[in-house]
């Protein structure tokens, strides 16, 4: 893997402002006050909301308190997408602080998983580094590490510990010298704009003549219409972690530098503002 330790880490430091705020009809005692946070982007939601959560159970009844969930204008964020991605893909365009509504009722289970534990978030994410190594390394350097090493991949994320979990996760970018990138590219691609969940299908870095496929390369393969027409303007803005990378840039460094932790490319295809 290309060392540009830099990338890395001003990926990991990312943070979103956020103001949670309670729906106004759960049942308080007193009045909640908003309370704000800075959100890592690359963590999940039920994973950092702690703080959250006991401040408004401070002023409610505790048998009007079910599970909590989130949702930002009218749409409930789902806790198993990472909080960069739900951010870019439904908020990316409005100002800051991320307003975010906090419920204890009526949990929409249509939309959203249930998280009654931190478990079921390790198991997820665990599940997403699996898949992953599988399209990277047909599971070979997955399968090599010991549960230790697992276990540290997990605890350098929920304690946000950039070097513990870097000492581990280097080995999941690494690949044969000789093969110039990985066997697969894990990746997901989400448009603001359709019901479907993603988009995902099996794509190589490297092109059979031996070039370097691009950002642009995998758009046009798998989601053609987030590529402006030769002749008219760019209707949609492609975004990875809050910018749009420029599309020729290779894959398969995008795929070593802009992955979340849990080793995929999370790609948001959002609508262009037209202001």
């Amino acid at each position: 893997m290309t060392d540009d330790k830099d990338v890395l880490r001003d990926v990991w430091f990312g943070r979103i402002p956020t103001c949670f705020t309670l729906y106004q009809d759960e049942i308080t005692e007193r009045e909640a006050e908003p309370y704000y946070l800075l959100l890592p982007r690359i963590s999940y939601l039920t994973l950092v909301t702690d703080k959250v959560k006991k401040h408004f159970q401070k002023v409610m009844r505790q048998e009007e308190v079910s599970e909590i969930w989130f949702e930002y204008e009218g749409t409930p964020l789902k806790w198993h997408y990472p909080i960069g991605l739900l951010f870019d893909l439904h908020a990316s365009n409005t100002a800051l602080p991320w307003s975010i509504t906090v419920h204890f009722k009526n949990f929409p289970e249509k939309d959203l998983l249930h998280c009654h534990s931190k478990d079921v978030i390790e198991a997820h994410f665990m599940a997403c580094i699996k898949e992953a190594d599988a399209l990277k390394h047909k599971s070979q350097v997955i399968n090599e590490m010991q549960k230790k090493d697992h276990k540290q991949l997990w605890m350098g994320l929920q304690n946000d510990k950039f070097e513990q979990f870097w000492a581990i996760n280097r080995k999941l970018m690494e690949y044969p010298p000789e093969e110039n990138g990985f066997r697969y590219i894990p990746f997901r691609i989400y448009q603001a704009t359709t019901e479907r969940p993603f988009i995902q299908k099996l794509f190589r870095p490297i092109a059979s003549g031996g070039q370097l496929h691009t950002l642009e390369d995998l758009l046009k393969d798998v989601c053609p219409s987030a590529i402006a027409p030769e002749d008219g303007e760019q209707k949609t803005q492609v975004m990875i972690h809050g910018i749009e990378p420029m599309l020729e840039t290779p894959i398969q460094w995008l795929s070593e530098h802009m992955s979340y932790p849990d080793n995929f490319l999370h790609i948001s295809i959002i609508p262009r503002p037209t202001d």
